[in-house]
């Protein structure tokens, strides 16, 4: 059986539930690493706006898992003690399930992503994660580029259906999470965008990147909700 991707988002409401879930990037750890069958993870916080952003939302915690086969991330997601405590401490939890198409760069040094041979070739969804490691000595110019290069998506881009921006630690490890409807709307995104042109550009440029990572996936499953409903439904069952 080929690995496959999940990428979690939580939702913590109250005073109380952000103080745990901001605790946890420190102590959940010990408990995530040991989930039979998990290859890869990364625990990370999110940004307040859409894509790469400098202030922090302390309401959003996101868990992205590479799992061995699909069903040790649904004995995970059904019987994990560690998932159980973020659930009954969040509001809202959507999780993507999602199988690598093509990737790009490294991840703390590896690519943790291996393209999946099973692709369901009836199946136009693409989920995207961009991931970067900034430069220390590139951290001004980058966040001074971000506002212009985010214009895009903050206008609204024919068939984005979701988007949020997290990251391992603020300002220096941002990474994104987007679906979309089917690849020529991510290649319009990409190709039609002024402002997303100079972004590729200015990153060969200045390379203000220490470590980055590009990878397109196949979301063929998800669960949860997300602001009330589930953002995929429309496009999925189960």
């Amino acid at each position: 059986m080929a690995s496959i991707t999940t990428l979690t988002l939580f939702r913590f409401p109250n005073l109380k539930s952000k103080l745990w879930a901001f605790g946890q990037m420190q102590f959940a750890h010990a408990f995530i690493a040991k989930s039979p069958g998990l290859q890869f993870y990364k625990l990370m916080g999110s940004g307040r706006d859409l894509g790469f952003s400098i202030f922090p939302d302390w309401g959003v915690y996101a868990l992205l898992g590479v799992w061995e086969h699909e069903q040790a991330a649904h004995d995970f997601f059904n019987h994990s003690e560690i998932y159980k405590r973020y659930q009954n401490r969040s509001s809202e939890q959507w999780t993507v399930f999602m199988k690598p198409i093509q990737t790009k760069g490294l991840w703390s040094g590896i690519n943790p992503f291996t393209p999946a041979v099973d692709l369901d070739a009836h199946n136009p969804l693409i989920a995207v994660i961009t991931r970067a490691t900034i430069r220390t000595n590139k951290l001004f110019k980058f966040w001074r580029f971000v506002p212009k290069s985010q214009r895009p998506i903050q206008r609204g881009c024919e068939g984005l259906i979701y988007t949020k921006g997290v990251g391992e630690v603020p300002i220096v490890q941002m990474a994104t999470f987007s679906v979309w409807e089917n690849l020529d709307s991510l290649k319009n995104f990409a190709h039609n965008s002024a402002e997303h042109r100079e972004a590729m550009k200015k990153t060969q440029q200045i390379h203000w990147y220490k470590e980055e990572l590009f990878t397109r996936f196949q979301p063929f499953k998800t669960i949860g909700t997300w602001e009330g409903k589930n953002p995929l439904a429309p496009f999925l069952k189960g």
